[in-house]
C-alpha cells in the first residue's frame, strides 16, 4: 500500500512547523540561531505548494519539496534536508515496502555525507538517520522501536563534540548542546511513524 503522502506531508510540516522556537533555541547555543525559522519557512513554502506536489507520483513529489527546500531553506539545512528529500525521491519505488525505505534512507545517507563531508559521530542529522536506516534494514522494527532509536540517537549528540558544520568552530563549547539538525530529524521520523500507525 503506498503511504498516505497528504497526511505525510502535512504532518511532517506541522510537527516542525511547531518546533521552529525549539530548534532555534537548539541552534542559538551551537549555531547561527536560525534553524528554526529557516526549516518553518521551507516547510510553510512546501504547504503552499502541496496541491501541485500531491498531484505527483510518489518520487516526484519528494523530489519537488527537496527542491522547494534548497531554495526556501537558508544556511546548511536547506541542501541537506533537500538532498535528503531530492535522493528519497529518487530511490523510492511508487509503493514502497520497509526495506525499500532502509535502502532509499542509506542511499540518502551516502548523498548527505558527499554533500556535507560529514560522517557519523560528528553531531550532524546522520547520528539520527543513519542508525534508524540500519535499524529499518535489519527486520524486525516497529513504529515504537524507530521512535525510541531516534530519540535516544537525537539526545546522544548533547555529549559529542562537533566535528562539522559550525557547531565544530566552537570546539569543546559544542558538548552539551543536542544539534538541531538531529532533533529536526528526530521529530521527521517521529511524524512518519505516527502517520504510518494510524496515531497522526
Amino acid at each position: 500500500m503506498a503511504p498516505p503522502l497528504d497526511s505525510l506531508l502535512d504532518v511532517v510540516a506541522a510537527r516542525i512547523i511547531a518546533a521552529a522556537d525549539e530548534l532555534t533555541a537548539l541552534d542559538s547555543a551551537i549555531g547561527d540561531a536560525d534553524h528554526g525559522l529557516n526549516m518553518k519557512r521551507g516547510f510553510e513554502a512546501v504547504l503552499a505548494e502541496r496541491a501541485a506536489i500531491l498531484a505527483k507520483p510518489l518520487g516526484e513529489a519528494l523530489k519537488t519539496v527537496g527542491m522547494t527546500l534548497v531554495m526556501k531553506v537558508g544556511g546548511a539545512s536547506g541542501p541537506l534536508y533537500g538532498t535528503l528529500f531530492m535522493t528519497l525521491g529518487k530511490e523510492l519505488p511508487e509503493d514502497p515496502a520497509v526495506a525499500d525505505l532502509a535502502r532509499a534512507l542509506h542511499g540518502a545517507i551516502d548523498a548527505l555525507k558527499a554533500r556535507g563531508k560529514a560522517d557519523f559521530d560528528n553531531k550532524t542529522m546522520l547520528d539520527v538517520l543513519g542508525p534508524v536506516a540500519t535499524h529499518l534494514g535489519g527486520g524486525g522494527a516497529s513504529f515504537a522501536s524507530v521512535r525510541a532509536l531516534a530519540a535516544e540517537r537525537a539526545q546522544a549528540t548533547v555529549p559529542m563534540k562537533a566535528i562539522k558544520g559550525r557547531a565544530s568552530f566552537l570546539g569543546d563549547r559544542s558538548i552539551g548542546h543536542m544539534d538541531p539538525g538531529a532533533r529536526s530529524s528526530q521529530i521527521m521520523i517521529e511524524a512518519v511513524c505516527d502517520v504510518l500507525e494510524g496515531r497522526a
